[in-house]
C-alpha cells in the first residue's frame, strides 16, 4: 500500500512541529535553570517552567495520577489525527490543522514521557498579569486548531466544495 504524497507533506508538518518543539525545548533546559527567567521585553520572557497539568495548568495539582492519564490521552489522540491526515488524501486546510496538532501533541506527550511534565518557556505579560506560559507544541496545536475552526466556519465539504452552495 503505497502512501499519498499529500500525507506524506501532511506527516512531515507533523515532524517538523515535533522537531521545533523538542529543539527548542532542549535549548531552553539546556540554557535556563528551572525556574530561571529572561527578560526579552518588557512583555515578553523566555524562561523554564514545568506544567504537570494540560492547557492552564488545568490538573496541574493533581498528586501525579494526571501525568499517565494525560500521555494515554495524547497517544490515543495523536493515533486518531494520524488516521484522519490519511483519510483526508490531499492537503487540505483540515489535513495540515490535523497534522500541526499531531506534532505539537506528540512533543507535549514526550515532554511527559521523559520530564513527567510540559517543559513551558514562552511567557507575555502585561505588568504583573502574565498569559499562562506555553511552547512550540501549544503554538502547533493552537494554529492547528485554528485552522480547523476557519475550514468549519467556510462551510467547506470533505471534497473541497462549498457545502452551502445549491445541489447541482
Amino acid at each position: 500500500m503505497a502512501i499519498d504524497r499529500a500525507v506524506l507533506r501532511m506527516y512531515l508538518l507533523a515532524v517538523t512541529v515535533l522537531a521545533a518543539d523538542v529543539a527548542t525545548k532542549a535549548a531552553i533546559v539546556a540554557w535556563i535553570p528551572l525556574y530561571g527567567s529572561h527578560e526579552i521585553t518588557p512583555w515578553f520572557n523566555i524562561g523554564h517552567w514545568l506544567n504537570p497539568g494540560a492547557a492552564f495548568s488545568f490538573l496541574a495539582q493533581a498528586g501525579g495520577w494526571q501525568r499517565g492519564f494525560f500521555i494515554v490521552i495524547g497517544v490515543a489522540a495523536s493515533a486518531f489525527l494520524t488516521w484522519l491526515i490519511a483519510r483526508e488524501k490531499t492537503a487540505t486546510p483540515e489535513a495540515v490543522g490535523y497534522a500541526a496538532i499531531l506534532g505539537g501533541a506528540l512533543g507535549n506527550v514526550l515532554d511527559r514521557v521523559r520530564h513527567g511534565a510540559v517543559v513551558d518557556w514562552l511567557d507575555f505579560h502585561w505588568g504583573d498579569w502574565h498569559w499562562p506560559a506555553f511552547n512550540a507544541a501549544d503554538v502547533g496545536i493552537t494554529l492547528g486548531a485554528g485552522l480547523l475552526l476557519i475550514a468549519a466556519f467556510r462551510g467547506r465539504g470533505r471534497n473541497g466544495a462549498d457545502s452551502h452552495s445549491p445541489a447541482r
